[in-house]
C-alpha cells in the first residue's frame, strides 16, 4: 500500500507529539519524529543534541532532514515541542524548535504544505507570573505571523498556523492539576485529528 503523505513532528516523543505520530500513522502516513528522544513508532527519528547551539542545532537538523527525506517533500511539519512551562527552558523548546521548523519548512514543504507551531492563549495578554513563558510564546506568535507573508520564503499556498491552547489534556497536566475539570481540557486526540485535516486539505 502507498503512504497517503509524509509529515513531521517536532517534539514527536512528547504527550501531544507522540499522540500525532500514532494519529498520521493510523492513517498511513511517513512520519518522522525530532526529540530529544526516539519514539520508536516513527518511521525516522532525528535525535536532537541539548548541548548544542541553535544555529548548531539547526545545521544537525537539517542534515538529518535531508538525509532522511532523500529529496522527498513534506505534506506538513507540526512542531509542539515546548509545552514544559520551566522558564529556562522555554525559550530553546519553543522558540528555537520553531525557528529550526520555519528552516526546515522552507526547504523539504510542499506547494500548499501546512506548517504548525504550538502558541499559547495566555501570551496574548500579560503573564506576570510565568513571565519566561509568556516571552517565549509570544514571540513564536510573531513568528506565525511573519511566515503567514508572501515574502517569507515558505512555498507558494503554505497554511502557516499556531495553536493556542490553554490547557492540553497531558498525563503531566493531570499530574500537577489533580483537581482540576478534566472536561474543560482539549484532548489531543482533538489536536492531532485537526493537524491531520489540515494536511488533508480540510483547512
Amino acid at each position: 500500500m502507498s503512504q497517503a503523505g509524509r509529515v513531521l513532528i517536532y517534539g514527536g516523543r512528547g504527550a501531544l507529539g507522540a499522540r500525532c505520530v500514532s494519529h498520521f500513522k493510523a492513517n498511513n502516513f511517513w512520519v518522522g519524529s525530532i526529540d530529544f528522544a526516539e519514539n520508536e513508532e516513527a518511521d525516522c527519528n532525528i535525535i536532537v543534541n541539548k548541548e548544542e547551539n541553535l544555529q548548531q542545532q539547526e545545521t544537525s537538523i537539517l542534515s538529518s532532514v535531508n538525509s532522511a527525506l532523500s529529496g522527498s517533500k513534506v505534506d506538513g511539519i507540526f512542531c509542539v515541542a515546548g509545552l514544559i512551562k520551566t522558564t529556562e527552558l522555554m525559550w530553546q523548546q519553543s522558540v528555537c524548535s520553531s525557528l529550526i521548523t520555519s528552516s526546515i519548512a522552507a526547504n523539504h514543504l510542499k506547494e500548499g504544505g501546512v506548517v504548525q507551531l504550538t502558541g499559547a492563549k495566555a501570551a496574548l495578554e500579560a503573564t506576570p507570573g510565568m513571565i519566561g513563558y509568556g516571552l517565549a510564546k509570544a514571540a513564536v506568535h510573531q513568528l506565525t505571523k511573519s511566515l503567514a507573508q508572501k515574502e517569507s520564503g515558505l512555498p507558494k499556498d503554505s497554511l502557516v498556523v499556531a495553536i493556542l491552547p490553554i490547557t492540553l489534556d497531558t498525563p503531566m497536566n493531570r499530574k500537577w492539576m489533580p483537581k482540576a475539570d478534566f472536561s474543560t481540557w482539549t484532548p489531543l486526540e482533538f489536536v492531532a485529528q485537526l493537524f491531520f485535516d489540515w494536511t488533508s486539505g480540510k483547512k
